[in-house]
């Protein structure tokens, strides 16, 4: 690819990884007395000082409390019940941040998609740009910052590559009010991690410190990354037909999305982030910090074997929302929800915080982060040849018809 354009990416990329652009700036506090901080700046806490009393959430006055309501709560595969949770409680409207890349798309018509497309030559440059939400606010209670920058990469090179673009590189921006050099080194390294899980250049960043601006020990991150792809060879969705298989790769959790419905949820479970999740080894702050995975050398080689037609990155909106948006016209699909294991932590989520079934669907991963469209055939070949290190679920079918239903 790089050669018909001109570039030898490969050999420019080993000497980027070791240069940098990174800036620093230093933005003056306004001291606008109209500026508030509608919540309580959170104290940062580090590994070493984390607690269980320190992550007590508000209302519980013992860590013996915690322990009996976190127990208290059975995890069943229910979730339906009257009056439970929603995405919009929490402050999140899907709905109105669809209105607004419609209204954008009048504007800037073409977007839509999981990446932008750029043409250069026979080849397109696919360029995405994301954050990691308020899972940064998970990061600052348990003090797990090192792999915060691995969510950050995955989200941006997550999306690229559903156009079937091979990352090229990435860049980051990290805001602060006061920079903390040792805990920004921590959050670089995750995103350094990232990078080359992604096999992409960390090719610059900025740094900002604004005073007043975030909480103390409160930080801030976006990325920004590009892919190239040959034009021949986009994936589109455009040949996607009645029939075709929706094949599901694993997720690791909750990923990086749905994190303000998960902060109500906790808010109102009388658990800490310590709390084991019931019947799991693993702690509530560790099921929800675990990295994004980043999916990029498993979809590309996948890719290689033929026959994939659309992929879906699963992020905010869930199931419902992003597979519809690879599919054209009046085709739809129809999901097996007992088709691939749910993680423990979605059902915690949906018991605790008695979230409806729809509503699980419509804002998490429920333990799929990827969703390949292919056809019958390969989707024959891509499961045979799965392992059991890296297995994949045949997790339903395109239908005619719009819309995403399950069964």
């Amino acid at each position: 690819m790089a050669a018909n354009l001109g570039v030898n990416v490969e050999s420019l990329q080993s000497s980027i990884v070791y240069s940098s652009t990174r800036k620093f700036s230093g933005v003056s506090n306004t001291k606008n007395p109209n500026f508030c901080y509608k919540t309580k700046p959170t104290s940062f806490l580090t590994p070493n000082k984390l607690s269980s009393s320190s992550l007590v959430l508000k209302g519980v006055e013992s860590k013996r409390v915690i322990e009996k309501n976190c127990r208290d709560f059975s995890v069943s595969s229910g979730g339906n019940e009257a009056g439970g949770l929603t995405y919009k409680d929490a402050g999140v409207d899907i709905d109105a941040g669809s209105e607004l890349v419609k209204r954008i798309a009048k504007m800037a018509p073409g977007i839509g998609g999981f990446g932008g497309l750029y043409p250069l030559g026979d080849s397109y440059l696919v360029a995405g740009t994301d954050g990691v939400g308020t899972k940064l606010k998970l990061a600052f209670e348990t003090g797990i910052h090192e792999t915060i920058g691995i969510d950050l990469v995955a989200m941006s090179v997550n999306d690229i590559v559903t156009s079937g673009a091979k990352p090229l590189f990435f860049l980051d921006y990290f805001a602060t009010s006061r920079l903390d050099v040792d805990l920004a080194e921590r959050v670089i390294k995750g995103i350094v991690d990232g990078c080359q899980q992604s096999d992409c250049a960390l090719l610059g960043g900025e740094t900002a410190e604004m005073p007043g601006f975030y909480a103390d020990g409160e930080y801030d991150l976006s990325g920004f990354a590009v892919g190239i792809v040959k034009k021949e060879s986009v994936i589109n969705g455009k040949n996607i037909e009645a029939g075709d298989v929706l094949i599901g790769l694993p997720s690791s959790g909750v990923h990086s999305n749905g994190f303000s419905l998960v902060r109500r949820v906790l808010a109102q479970s009388g658990c800490s982030l310590t709390d084991k999740i019931p019947g799991e080894a693993t702690t509530l702050g560790e099921a929800l910090m675990a990295p994004t995975v980043i999916y990029v050398k498993q979809v590309l080689d996948v890719i290689a074997k033929g026959g994939v037609k659309g992929i879906a990155h699963i992020t905010g909106g869930g199931f419902t929302d992003n597979i519809p948006r690879v599919f054209p016209k009046g085709l739809g699909a129809v999901i097996d929800k007992d088709s691939w294991p749910v993680l423990p932590v979605f059902k915690w989520l949906q018991e605790v915080g008695r979230i409806d079934d729809s509503e699980m669907m419509r804002t998490f991963n429920m333990g799929i982060g990827m969703v390949l469209v292919v056809s019958p055939d390969a989707a024959l070949k891509i499961l045979g040849d799965a392992n059991g290190a890296t297995p994949m679920y045949r997790i339903g079918e395109v239908k005619t018809g719009e819309g995403v239903s399950y069964r």
